[in-house]
């Protein structure tokens, strides 16, 4: 019964020519509607290039937002390398000198 109330309401018999041309013209949208609808769901070829298209996009949403975070990274890792070289040349100098 729950189905039953969730249909749009029908002119009733006593309904004019106006009122019916209006529920026909409703009921051929909302058909237009129902087959665009499932027209799309049966284009799998089109789904499938959507879904692509999509991915394609997010791809290179995160390509460029990987780019600016390395772009905008400071160079804290060249100058570990730098510091630990640094440190190892100290102490080589420093037993060297000792010797």
């Amino acid at each position: 019964m729950a189905h039953a109330d969730r249909l749009p309401q029908e002119p009733g018999p006593d309904a004019g020519i106006d009122e019916l041309q209006s529920d026909i013209a409703k009921t051929r949208s909302e058909l237009s509607d129902t087959v665009a609808a499932m027209s799309d769901k049966l284009d799998v070829k089109g789904r499938a290039q959507d879904k692509a298209a999509e991915t394609k996009e997010a791809v290179v949403e995160r390509a460029h937002a990987a780019t600016e975070a390395a772009k905008s990274t400071p160079a804290v890792p060249a100058a570990a390398v730098v510091a630990v070289f640094a440190a190892i040349g100290l102490v080589w100098w420093w037993r060297r000198r000792d010797r």
